[in-house]
Parts: C-alpha cells; structure tokens; sequence
C-alpha cells in the first residue's frame, strides 16, 4: 500500500505548474490585420510600426 503525499502547501489551483511553460497567447491570423492591404501601420506605445507582407509571403515589421 502506498502512503499519500502530502505538501506542507496546499495547492492554490487544480491545474499544474509547469516550469517554463506560458499561458496560451492570442492569436490573430495576418489577413484580419492587412486585410487585403500590402502594409498596414500599427502604434505602440507611443511608437509607429508599420507591417508588411511581401512577394514571398513574409511579414516585415519596422519600426
């Protein structure tokens, strides 16, 4: 018979921890953001991007 284990700290959440594992994150597809355009511009924080799809399929992103 096996003893049961026991934490000297009970568990705060059913689902486990894995070390260096992320959350999943959003996703959102390129066409939704172009849509139908070559480039598009895109602000953050403060700062102007600008995104762009070349011939080959890639995605460019320059600040």
């Amino acid at each position: 018979m096996q003893a049961a284990l026991s934490s000297p700290h009970p568990a705060t959440s059913a689902a486990p921890v894995l070390s260096g594992v992320l959350p999943p994150t959003a996703a959102v597809d390129s066409q939704a953001l172009l849509q139908g355009q070559k480039a598009i511009t895109i602000t953050h924080n403060g700062a102007v991007y600008r995104l762009q799809a070349t011939k080959l399929g890639k995605l460019i992103l320059t600040k």
